[in-house]
């Protein structure tokens, strides 16, 4: 599906748009922009060497808050895409999540803008410190600006 990259600008992926993703249109289904969003989020996640096992391992689970999709451009199947992914975090409980999906050539398809936090499992709300469980957990924090 796809492959990442991040050594400069934000964490991205690429995704090639498929076939059976499309409308009857021929355009890009709606649901689908928010899936290529989250795969962004868990492949830069994993680049950072947090799993989803480590993650529940440590009693926490990411939650989304809100979402909001602009559309730029229309993407059809068989395009190339790079879906972008930065989290920005401060020391509030929630964070947000400022992702792109670019065409090859650039154009901005989609502007995804997403809120989110950090779950504690066991007690079922928001841990004060999201920063400090990703910090605490990555191999590499700099993919979350820590």
């Amino acid at each position: 599906m796809s492959e990442a990259s991040g050594a400069s600008g934000p964490f991205s992926v690429r995704v090639t748009v498929r076939g059976y993703e499309t409308d009857v249109q021929g355009h890009l289904n709606q649901s689908v922009y928010l899936n290529y969003a989250e795969h962004a989020r868990w492949s830069l996640l994993q680049a950072a060497g947090i799993s989803q096992s480590r993650l529940m391992a440590k009693g926490a689970g990411p939650v989304s808050l809100e979402t909001t999709i602009r559309f730029k451009r229309e993407l059809r199947a068989g395009e190339e895409v790079e879906v972008t992914c930065d989290f920005l975090m401060d020391e509030s409980k929630i964070f947000r999540i400022e992702q792109e999906i670019r065409k090859s050539d650039g154009t901005v398809a989609a502007e995804i803008t997403a809120t989110g936090g950090l779950m504690d499992l066991k007690e079922r709300k928001l841990v004060a410190e999201p920063r400090e469980y990703f910090r605490a957990l990555a191999s590499d924090p700099r993919l979350f600006g820590l």
